[in-house]
Parts: C-alpha cells; structure tokens; sequence
C-alpha cells in the first residue's frame, strides 16, 4: 500500500479547511485516510500559529514508512524543518509574451517623449509680445 502526506479538503464553498492526512495514494482526496496529522487554514494569516497545526512525530513515523509527500505538504515541513529544502524549478510562465513586452517598450517610449516635451522651455510668446506691441502702436497711430 503505497502512502501519502497530502491534504483532504473540507469547508464549505468559497471557504477551505484541509485536513493533513496520511492515505493510500488509490483513494479519493476527500475520502478514506488512514490517519490525521494535522490541519491547514489558508484564510488566516501567514504569520499566525493556528494556519498550520501537525503532529511532527505522527509525520515523522510515517516519512520512516516511506510515506511519499505532496508538494504543498512539503513546503509546509520544510517550513517546520523536518524536510531539507528542495531546488524547484521557477518556470517563467509569470513573465509577459513578445507582444506585451513590445506595448510596454513603446508605451515607456511614448512617456519618455511627453516628459521631453513638457521639460523643454516654451519660447513662443516670448517672440509674438514685440509683434503685438508694434500692432497696438499702429492701430493707434492711425
């Protein structure tokens, strides 16, 4: 009988609660476990002490058994130091695709034009005042 350390789902909807349980890897997730080691509460904080509760002997017996353990679990022991630290490969799925990078250049490029443009002094009315003034005195001459 092949073991594992993987969660079962409880709760109601849109409001989990796991329990952290030893089963036989052919059951269902929710179904027959042969021992509960614990509980997982994701909606209280990160930092609280009740989000992860365990028994680390009972956890411990079962990793001698040559239980196999889910990834999920296993961030959690590792986080309890009862499992070294594993590498796991950080895909890059969370970087942006050719087309999104290239709108992001381009709206940077857009922006660094307008910062430019408003940065450059305006000599414009400086030119037309004297124009204005030999206007006025025209008008006034006549």
């Amino acid at each position: 009988m092949a073991i594992k350390i993987r969660l079962a789902r409880g709760g109601s909807k849109k409001r989990p609660f796991y329990r952290i349980v030893a089963a036989d890897s052919r059951m269902p997730r929710d179904g027959r476990f042969v021992e509960k080691l614990g509980t997982y509460n994701p909606l209280l904080a990160k930092d609280d002490e009740n989000r992860v509760k365990m028994d680390l002997e009972r956890v411990q017996h079962w990793l001698s058994e040559g239980a196999q353990v889910t990834d999920r679990v296993s961030r959690m022991l590792e986080a309890a130091g009862i499992l070294p630290k594993k590498e796991r490969a950080n895909m890059k799925k969370a970087e942006p695709g050719k087309k999104a990078t290239e709108r992001a250049e381009e709206k940077a490029a857009k922006v660094a034009a307008a910062a430019e443009a408003a940065a450059a002094p305006v000599e414009a009315p400086a030119e037309e005042a004297p124009a204005e003034d030999a206007a006025k005195e025209e008008a006034a001459a006549e």
